[in-house]
């Protein structure tokens, strides 16, 4: 079986698109189609369904997809393997990582990783925490430095480096600004300002508060920065990590509530990791 052939069914899945997989690949499209009709050759079945525009896999694509990856996995670890005997690191990272970690957390990991591997290429990806979690256990990412879930899927192999507190914060203009102390009855009728709901942020924010009832929410986003820039004009109070908290916001700790998430790295249980992101792992250790 030729492994190209692999390559390119993987694409084409990922891509959801023929045309997209031979742009990733630098081929033609009908190269990619020809590499794809010689896999489902040598299977002796279809591996996509084509449903109008729409590329579906077959139950065999279903499959084969894992074994393909992990095939591809393999081939790139025992690449990066034989490069690291000369004590040298080559080859590419595919990192994960959220918006505000890679704001507030990554950079001097990444620039201490870079400093001690400069011949790895870091393919750096944003996303949630939760999809990069749930592309883990899928097999499509191999690392990601994401918000923790607080009970992940037996899966997935959670790695704590960082400890986020979280505080309740308003504007300087805000009605609860002029008070010394409130408490979660004075959240409850005041528009509030969070991560979406199904975010693992969020679901922390509701158990820890423990409202009697949800406040009106003025505006979701996974975006704490617009949460901050939001809170701070007086549109509504939030709940940010300690460590963005500056002049304009003002913080409450409220009796008896103790807000706090995890952020680290994530793997899969069943994956072994490639040489570069022991390394990094070996990096978020150390910072």
């Amino acid at each position: 079986m030729d492994i190209q052939n692999l390559q390119a069914f993987i694409a084409v899945f990922e891509q959801q698109s023929f045309s997209k997989a031979s742009a990733i690949l630098n081929l033609t499209q009908p190269a990619v189609s020809k590499r794809i009709a010689a896999l489902e050759q040598d299977y002796g079945t279809s591996l996509f369904d084509r449903i109008g525009k729409h590329i579906i896999l077959t139950q065999a694509g279903k499959i084969l997809l894992p074994s393909a990856r992990h095939i591809i996995e393999e081939i790139k670890r025992s690449h990066q393997s034989i490069q690291g005997l000369s004590g040298h690191l080559r080859g590419e990272l595919k990192l994960a990582t959220s918006h505000h970690i890679g704001l507030h957390r990554l950079p001097p990991v990444l620039r201490a990783f870079s400093s001690a591997h400069e011949n790895v290429e870091l393919d750096l990806h944003f996303m949630d925490s939760e999809q990069a979690c749930e592309m883990i256990e899928n097999g499509q990412l191999e690392l990601a430095i994401v918000t923790l879930p607080r009970k992940a899927s037996k899966n997935l192999v959670t790695q704590v480096i960082w400890h986020d507190p979280l505080v309740v914060v308003v504007g300087k203009t805000h009605a609860l600004a002029s008070m010394k102390n409130i408490s979660t009855d004075d959240l409850i009728d005041r528009p509030a300002i969070l991560p979406s709901h199904e975010t693992f942020t969020r679901s922390m924010i509701e158990q820890q508060l423990s409202l009697s009832k949800m406040p009106p929410i003025a505006l979701e986003t996974n975006y704490l920065e617009t949460i901050k820039m939001m809170v701070s004009i007086g549109l509504g109070w939030g709940v940010l990590p300690k460590s963005m908290i500056h002049g304009e916001l003002i913080e409450f700790e409220i009796k008896g509530v103790n807000m706090s998430r995890e952020l680290g790295a994530v793997y899969h249980r069943n994956r072994s990791l490639s040489s570069a992101s022991l390394a990094m792992i070996d990096v978020l250790e150390k910072i």
